[in-house]
């Protein structure tokens, strides 16, 4: 595509240096990701600023720089005359609206939902994609799980676990219009919102499903975390808010917009209330009460939060101009997310449930709703993530202490950290870390090996936290790691 750099509808310029006019094939933000024609973006990561490697991009093929360093490009134009150097404010911003235009705005071409919260985010993506398609509006999804559309799943090295870059996710949107799809529900990370990686979008409908504290070794406060999730619903023409959260109440007071509130509290003031439920081996029916009215309702998912999450779906497919009644007609086909209350029945009449819950807050909910189920023990497996906040680690041992029967901590993500050392961090949340029914595993394999061996008949087996991806994080390498080919080949060598 060849590109004027001066006739840029959206990307604010203060200067170009060298060619105003390039032929473009590629964008990217990382050097040994350069080639023959790119664009690359010098953005300002946690580790690394993206200027330090301007020259090995340009080696690479790029042929223009987008920076914020008017003595650096300046200079570099003198040594790279064929290259065209683009001065801006702001990169990240730049990045997102120069993605925009090259993908051809593909985003409103699509019903754009996004998904922010502490917990839930990837459910209700996943709830929101299965329950769109099925009322005839192909929707495809972004988030944790990896990039679906209506139809499948897209292999897609993603650059970050939750909510890609901006020119990843336009790249995305464009995907998914030449799948054939109408809609996208995508999960919006906190991070996300606050390095601009969704700038520019006018989502459809934003979600917010909860808030408990979380990511603070980045946003360092609460307040912080809250503020940058709260910019999502600025740039939202319609909101479906969790009512029985706090954040939740005073979002719902502030929206100006279109809305629909949801609870599962019979006297709460919510345009979506799920009552009485009851769960089967199948799943759950509820009476959903709305505006006066009562449905009897059965969807295949599990747990109270799962019902709120499928609440959040409905009032999403409310809000795109869908009826109640043809909602609730096919609610019993919808589709759950990988790794997310996934029930796995053993040779030996054990249960293993995955769910990757790996907040304080989320475990503690999941363990009450797996407690609710028939069994004689309960093994539960806990880990820490080396790349996510160590202050959390002891709060996970906390939550799960004289809640199980046996426990087994375990390492997820060390990233650049010694496993034993995140074990340790993880341990000196308990009270008795010696209790001989606490298990220390260096590995996430390891960990699940341990759990698996502890089980027997009727027993259920928890294994929990933020395996992603299929992979495990190791020193900025991804290991492929797959808790379902692990207990398949467990039971295959015990028969």
């Amino acid at each position: 595509m060849k590109i004027n750099f001066n006739q840029l509808h959206y990307t604010p310029i203060t200067h170009i240096y060298g060619p105003d006019i390039q032929t473009i094939k590629h964008l990217t933000f990382h050097s040994k990701m350069s080639g023959s024609s790119s664009v690359f973006f010098a953005i300002k990561g946690e580790n690394h600023d993206g200027h330090k490697y301007i020259e090995d991009a340009i080696k690479n093929g790029s042929v223009a720089v987008v920076a914020d360093q008017d003595d650096l490009i300046s200079s570099l134009a003198h040594s790279y005359p064929h290259c065209t150097f683009i001065l801006v404010d702001d990169v990240r911003n730049a990045m997102a609206s120069f993605s925009k235009q090259y993908y051809g705005s593909s985003d409103e071409k699509l019903k754009t939902v996004g998904v922010t919260g502490t917990n839930g985010k990837t459910t209700v993506a996943a709830y929101v994609r299965s329950l769109l398609t099925l009322l005839e509006l192909p929707t495809g999804s972004i988030g944790t799980t990896g990039i679906w559309s209506s139809k499948k799943k897209i292999p897609y090295k993603k650059s970050t676990p939750t909510t890609p870059e901006s020119l990843d996710l336009h790249r995305i949107f464009k995907d998914l219009v030449n799948e054939g799809d109408g809609g996208v529900a995508m999960e919006v990370s906190s991070i996300a919102l606050d390095q601009k990686r969704v700038e520019g979008i006018e989502f459809d409908v934003a979600i917010h499903t909860n808030i408990s504290p979380e990511h603070l070794e980045y946003h360092h406060t609460f307040e912080h975390y809250k503020a940058c999730k709260e910019k999502l619903f600025n740039q939202a023409k319609a909101a479906v808010v969790n009512v029985d959260d706090e954040m939740g109440v005073e979002l719902s007071r502030a929206y100006e917009h279109r809305k629909v509130t949801y609870s599962l509290n019979p006297h709460a003031e919510a345009d979506l209330i799920a009552t009485e439920l009851e769960y089967t081996l199948d799943g759950t029916s509820f009476k959903l009460l709305s505006h006066g009215e009562a449905y009897d309702v059965f969807v295949p998912v599990f747990a109270d939060y799962n019902v709120a999450n499928v609440l959040s779906a409905v009032g999403t497919a409310l809000l795109l101009g869908n009826r109640l009644q043809t909602i609730i007609k096919v609610l019993p086909q919808l589709e759950s997310p990988e790794g997310r209350f996934q029930v796995i029945s053993g040779p030996n009449r054990e249960t293993i449930i995955l769910d990757y819950a790996h907040t304080p807050v989320a475990l503690t909910r999941l363990v009450d709703e797996v407690k609710k189920m028939d069994h004689r023990k309960l093994i539960v497996m806990i880990a820490g993530i080396g790349i996510r906040d160590f202050e959390k680690m002891p709060k996970m041992a906390k939550a799960i202490e004289g809640r199980a029967d046996e426990i087994i901590v375990t390492v997820d993500h060390p990233g650049y950290h010694e496993p034993s050392l995140i074990v340790d961090k993880v341990m000196s949340g308990f009270s008795n870390p010696n209790d001989p029914n606490i298990y220390r595993t260096n590995t996430r394999r390891e960990g699940v090996l341990k759990s698996l061996q502890l089980g027997s008949e009727q027993d259920i087996i928890l294994l929990t936290s933020g395996c992603i991806n299929g992979a495990q994080i190791v020193k900025g390498n991804e290991i492929p790691h797959s808790d379902e080919d692990i207990i398949e080949m467990y039971y295959h060598l015990s028969s």
